[in-house]
């Protein structure tokens, strides 16, 4: 806790960043402490927790998971970890926005670079001819996305046979008896009730190639320094695969047709705002699964109404998608070096980094922003080796990526605005969970 806090002020509804807040949830004016900037960063450190990892060719990546709220418990999840494929060194980093609880989303960002690591060696292996075109990775990656997701369902039907038919065969008190033993069977059906997104990348052992899979509604910005115009590109690599997406909410209905109420206010059955996802296996299996597995989960449900709502309009399973959009990139245009000040970075972001920005024109200045900072620090007497070593600390605060990205989005220099978000008197959540990976490519 900190000790210094001495000045408070008043903040309207209208003054926090994102869609949180409104007028609805006063009473407003609510209090907050005016930060100083040594305040500020060590606000921001114990709160978002930032870590940094380091790879082979001194190459890393900053991350954190950033929720001021401390009554509530953050469903975001990043994970930035090296995968050794017969002594080659891939490089694996990724964010999850959970929802509906964090049980799915845990298991997914632990489990996920293990299953793209296992396609990944089986794909190469030695003495064996090798196959390596950015096609045939956009397709291992999204076949070891999909199988990881069809295994968190079937794993809990092959306790009853291996489909929903053989259901019929089991009673209600069959069924609880199978699932609630309070071990592994339990665990495989809990993952059933939840969901996450996933926004995942690869870089090859050359480092010359970039992946980037989406499901759901997190962003990945690719920033590159021009150095003929001496000035930093911001390159949007995904797009949104939610109700606000034209595109996806087409792509159901054609998938669904006859069904009109396979969308319903720009919500899958009208519930659920991703339409690309992991776990949410309600939406992707026949109604019985919920109503004979899930419902007779312990404790149980007091009230199934709510499921109820779309589960009568689940007619033509699955409607949430685990096929997700691959990106493709080449790295060879830049060199890197471990004396070299990077001049090339992928933010992994999820959408609470977009909330907190407001629109795509306003994020795309916070990222020029952050990247020109970036500059300032190295031209102000960061030696080039501090982005291998992690050993310079900036005067002006932290030299984590992510963590100077996370205040450029709340504020930046202004300490009124970063104040606000980090010590607002609020009992509830009032910015959405943010979870954001840097690396240098």
């Amino acid at each position: 806790m900190l000790v210094e806090r001495t000045s408070y002020a008043w903040a309207f509804a209208d003054d926090i960043p994102g869609s949180r807040c409104d007028a609805e949830d006063g009473p407003w004016p609510r209090a907050y402490q005016i930060l100083e900037n040594d305040q500020v960063w060590r606000e921001l450190s114990m709160l978002a927790k930032p870590q940094t990892s380091y790879f082979d060719g001194g190459f890393r990546a900053d991350s954190l998971n950033f929720q001021p709220c401390h009554r509530t418990r953050t469903q975001d999840r990043y994970v930035s970890r090296e995968l050794d494929i017969h002594g080659k060194k891939w490089v694996f980093t990724g964010v999850f926005d959970g929802h509906l609880g964090d049980v799915t989303v845990e298991h997914v960002s632990h489990h996920l670079p293990i299953i793209v690591s296992e396609f990944l060696t089986g794909a190469f292996r030695p003495g064996e001819p090798q196959t390596s075109t950015p096609e045939f990775i956009s397709n291992l990656f999204t076949r070891s996305i999909e199988a990881f997701d069809e295994a968190i369902a079937q794993d809990v039907l092959g306790l009853f046979g291996g489909s929903i038919e053989y259901l019929a065969n089991y009673t209600d008190a069959d069924i609880r008896r199978i699932i609630n033993d309070h071990g592994p069977n339990y665990r495989k059906a809990r993952l059933c009730m939840y969901g996450t997104t996933a926004l995942v990348s690869l870089v090859d052992p050359e480092h010359t190639s970039l992946w980037v899979a989406q499901l759901g509604d997190c962003q990945a910005t690719l920033v590159t320094y021009d150095e003929k115009m001496s000035t930093w590109s911001v390159e949007r690599l995904t797009r949104e695969q939610n109700g606000g997406n034209d595109e996806e909410i087409a792509r159901v209905r054609a998938e669904h047709p006859g069904e009109p109420e396979c969308v319903v206010d720009r919500r899958v059955l009208g519930a659920l705002a991703p339409f690309r996802c992991l776990g949410d296996i309600p939406f992707k299996q026949h109604p019985d699964f919920s109503r004979r597995i899930l419902y007779n989960l312990l404790p149980g449900f007091h009230d199934t109404a709510p499921w109820e709502e779309f589960l009568v309009r689940n007619l033509t399973p699955p409607y949430i998608s685990s096929t997700p959009e691959i990106t493709y990139r080449r790295l060879d245009s830049l060199q890197h070096s471990l004396s070299a000040t990077p001049t090339r970075f992928l933010i992994l972001a999820s959408d609470g980094f977009a909330d907190l920005c407001k629109d795509e024109v306003q994020e795309e200045e916070i990222v020029r922003r952050w990247a020109h900072g970036l500059t300032a620090l190295t031209g102000g007497g960061a030696t080039d080796d501090s982005w291998t070593s992690g050993k310079h600390v900036s005067v002006r605060g932290s030299n984590n990526m992510a963590l100077r990205l996370l205040r450029e989005a709340l504020g930046g220099d202004d300490h009124f605005s970063v104040s606000r978000v980090l010590t607002l008197d609020m009992d509830t959540a009032w910015i959405d969970d943010t979870a954001i990976i840097v690396q240098t490519l």
